[in-house]
């Protein structure tokens, strides 16, 4: 297996789905996101994660979502596909049967609510790398899922698992971080998925992130990126300042409701959720408002 590591460093971005006013996809929405990120110089494209309301979508819908990325990305930078959950058995079928053929890997979000042992976790990964056309991402996020993935089974699952090709990390955990960083495969790839906590993360030894503020900031974010890969920590921590107030305010009450707003608000969607989810509270909004014309 390729390392991820040769065409994922830098920044991916979790791409929103923008909705019409009935609730149905924006495609047009899309196509103007797609080619805002590209244009913002992002390494790569990720579709169908929290970011993307993928919870909410049906599988004709998320089918749609993954073609349709294909068609306008057109190979212009690589796409990574969400394929995660807590029922094992309908995740094989779904990686034996979603548009795959065009994605560069799997990103799979570990199990949620079940709370699964580290081995309940381990078998679980097992199972979807054995079954998966492609490269599988772990995602390990315990502040949504309730179970962390330990750095031992991250560790064991990098060296024995041979179609596990990286982690999407966003424990907040520096200590496992640095763990993973040190005893996983060198060809390991690990990257952020916490915006805020990106720039420090990188300086331990991660190889980028994988971002909501990329939405909205592709640009400047996707720099701060590249220079702290550099170890250009000075240009990164600049056009990191500026960005600290965007990240507060994309998760004052939720994502992907921080960054709708701020997508909104630059017109490039519209600011429309799928229940649960409803669009951040007036006050955020105005702080949104205020932020974007202080840039």
């Amino acid at each position: 297996m390729a390392s991820l590591k040769n065409t994922l460093t830098g920044t991916g971005v979790a791409l929103v789905t923008p909705f019409t006013k009935k609730g149905d996809i924006d495609f047009d929405a899309l196509h103007k996101m797609i080619d805002f990120v590209i244009d913002g110089k992002v390494e790569y494209i990720v579709v169908l994660g929290t970011t993307g309301e993928a919870p909410t979508l049906d599988t004709p819908e998320k089918t749609d979502v993954v073609k349709y990325t294909y068609d306008v990305v057109k190979k212009r930078v690589p796409v990574v596909v969400g394929i995660g959950g807590n029922n094992t058995d309908k995740l094989i079928h779904d990686l034996e049967t979603f548009p795959l053929d065009d994605a560069i890997a799997v990103l799979s979000t570990s199990p949620y609510y079940s709370k699964p042992s580290q081995e309940g976790l381990y078998q679980h990964y097992k199972t979807l790398a054995n079954a998966s056309p492609k490269p599988i991402l772990l995602y390990n996020v315990p502040g949504r899922t309730s179970k962390n993935v330990d750095a031992d089974t991250v560790i064991r699952l990098a060296n024995e698992v041979e179609n596990i090709a990286g982690i999407k990390e966003a424990g907040g955990d520096f200590a496992q971080c640095i763990k993973v960083l040190r005893d996983a495969p060198k060809d390991f790839l690990v990257v952020s998925g916490d915006d805020a906590l990106a720039m420090p993360q990188i300086a331990c030894g991660m190889q980028g992130v994988i971002s909501v503020a990329a939405n909205a900031f592709p640009k400047d974010f996707s720099d701060m990126v590249r220079a702290s890969l550099k170890f250009d920590f000075k240009k990164a921590k600049a056009i990191n300042d500026k960005l600290v107030g965007a990240y507060e305010l994309m998760f004052a009450e939720n994502n992907p409701a921080g960054v709708k707003d701020f997508l909104e608000e630059m017109g490039l969607i519209k600011n429309y959720l799928r229940l649960p989810l409803v669009p951040l509270s007036d006050k955020y909004q105005r702080l949104v408002k205020t932020y974007l014309q202080r840039q």
